[in-house]
């Protein structure tokens, strides 16, 4: 898979590969972290390698990367974090924004890896 833009980043702490990427301190810092929930501000997909906290991750900030799946998608979908950084599909909520990390360009089930495109924005409802 070559990405589109890949950039490296300080982690803050352990991150695991193919999962979506977030900043983990935006006042103090550009330090990343594993996305956690569907709120955190995505900014990417770490690489292929897990990272210790205090080394330097590979993020896909553009483009196309593999990502592990947390749920059921289909190809098209938007996604964004489980719990565990994980992708699965980015649903509408009522007066909160739902930050979407990319879109599936293939369907899968949890645990599969599977290719995304790369585009962090944003969902809201009112």
């Amino acid at each position: 898979m070559i990405p589109l833009l890949r950039l490296a980043f300080e982690a803050s702490a352990l991150t695991v590969g193919f999962r979506f990427a977030r900043f983990s301190d935006t006042a103090a810092s550009s330090k990343v972290a594993l996305a956690a929930a569907n709120t955190d501000a995505i900014i990417g997909v770490f690489g292929s390698l897990a990272t210790a906290a205090g080394d330097m991750a590979d993020v896909t900030v553009a483009g196309q990367e593999f990502i592990e799946l947390g749920g059921t998608v289909t190809a098209g979908a938007p996604l964004t974090a489980d719990a565990s950084g994980r992708a699965i599909v980015a649903a509408p909520v009522v007066s909160t924004t739902v930050r979407v990390g990319a879109i599936a360009l293939e369907p899968g089930v949890i645990g599969d890896r599977i290719k995304v495109l790369v585009v962090p924005s944003l969902l809201r409802t009112p």
